[in-house]
């Protein structure tokens, strides 16, 4: 069907909608690079080992100190802490609650960012590559009626042709839905390590007070 085709003219066969497909498949991968980059960078450090360093620069050290290895994570979770450690030395209380879920909704906003495009382009390709389908049969079936000839041969070669879009609607939908998903679940994961923190932070604090009386 496509044989001696180059793909301006398998465009042109699909009509406007694959040069739609095409600009949101080439939005789709940008973003997908740019998110597993950014998740690989802030995942580098483990939550656990995170917080039993920041244990020990507050027991024998300062609190600039853990401050300034929050910093240098530059994680979600070390952010949150940091907004802890922070409330912390202003206060002097360990009721650092509030001050890490302000961060914590701070940081999910950062790492959602670009995730709503990808979840549209997932879903809204296929219905765009359809529309590309419906026109194409249109225009096929009107080219006959212009033509006043036409078997049926001819018909299933527009209708054929035709169904490209619905093909490129899904090869741009499935990678972007399956990455969103995987995207959605990756910040799900980070959310949880961020709650822990909280907990986790508020009974490090708890005993630093204790060692300081």
């Amino acid at each position: 069907m496509f044989e001696g085709k180059s793909l301006l003219d398998i465009l042109a066969i699909g009509g406007w909608t694959l040069y739609v497909l095409l600009s949101a498949s080439m939005i789709s991968i940008a973003i997908m690079i740019l998110k597993f980059l950014e998740f690989k960078k802030k995942s580098k450090v483990d939550t656990k080992s995170l917080l039993l360093k920041i244990k020990v620069r507050l027991q024998k050290q300062s609190v600039e100190s853990a401050l300034s290895f929050c910093e240098d994570s530059d994680t979600p979770v070390s952010n949150v802490i940091k907004a802890g450690i922070l409330y912390f030395q202003r206060t002097n209380s360990s009721d650092v609650k509030h001050a890490m879920n302000r961060e914590i909704s701070i940081e999910t906003m950062k790492l959602e960012k670009y995730t709503t495009i990808l979840g549209t382009i997932g879903g809204v390709s296929v219905y765009i590559g359809l529309f590309g389908t419906v026109v194409g049969i249109i225009r096929s079936f009107h080219d006959i009626s212009l033509a006043g000839s036409g078997g049926l041969s001819v018909v299933i070669g527009g209708v054929s042709e035709a169904l490209i879009a619905t093909a490129t609607g899904l090869c741009v939908a499935i990678p972007a839905v399956i990455a969103y998903n995987f995207f959605m679940k990756t910040i799900d994961n980070f959310t949880v390590e961020m709650e822990y923190s909280v907990s986790a932070l508020k009974e490090i604090l708890d005993s630093v007070l204790k060692d300081e009386k």
